[in-house]
């Protein structure tokens, strides 16, 4: 059994994938900000956030250098080294904390001004219901919880079967099925842009965007 093997032979399915993935590769995701995120989180003031698969760290970066202080989650330890390493590169060390957790099984501690949830999808089995739901739970009062989904199928994507099913902004916020006297949405919508993949490719891509607010 090499070493790799014997690191990650008691996790599940879910963290083999992802830390295979990093692993696999010097770098997956660029190191820029997601720009939905970016979009929301310049009309907020900084506080505290939590990145739920913070990949890479880019959402995590962006948000540290604008003032935030950020807990970075991620399934795969190499994606969180690589975290930690931007953000000392780019002198915001002190602003990002990151912490290993399979969301399926647990959730991190804390209240969070901002949770951001962007495309929190995997090839795998994943009750994304009640880790969002969890999440709006986390948020102080006033907080945003982010949700930026897949809302169209990405020619680069490990799924490019053309009938796959894209629930809709209402389909997600209903799923969360909140308490409307604690929390309210403000915003439901499915903008386009321009995305690249990998490897330069460009393509218009639909976003499944639900931000949620925590009143109460």
């Amino acid at each position: 059994m090499d070493e790799f093997t014997r690191e990650i032979h008691a996790v599940s399915d879910a963290a083999r994938f992802w830390e295979h993935l990093y692993r696999g590769k010097d770098g997956v995701w660029k190191n820029t900000a997601n720009p939905l995120l970016a979009e929301t989180a310049a009309h907020l003031p900084p506080g505290r956030a939590l990145d739920l698969g913070c990949g890479e760290g880019g959402d995590s970066l962006w948000l540290a250098t604008h003032g935030w202080h950020v807990t970075a989650v991620d399934i795969a330890p190499t994606a969180l080294r690589r975290t930690a390493q931007l953000a000392a590169d780019n002198g915001v060390e002190g602003r990002v904390e990151t912490q290993q957790h399979d969301l399926a099984a647990e959730f991190p501690s804390g209240a969070f001004d901002l949770v951001s949830a962007q495309y929190l999808q995997s090839p795998y089995a994943l009750p994304r219901a009640e880790i969002l739901r969890r999440a709006a739970h986390q948020l102080a009062t006033g907080g945003i919880l982010l949700i930026v989904d897949h809302g169209s199928v990405r020619p680069w994507a490990w799924n490019t079967d053309p009938d796959t099913h894209f629930p809709s902004p209402a389909d997600i916020y209903d799923d969360l099925d909140l308490d409307t006297g604690q929390w309210i949405p403000q915003r439901l919508a499915t903008p386009q842009r321009v995305a690249t993949g990998p490897d330069g490719q460009t393509a218009t891509v639909t976003d499944t965007v639900v931000a949620v607010r925590r009143i109460a």
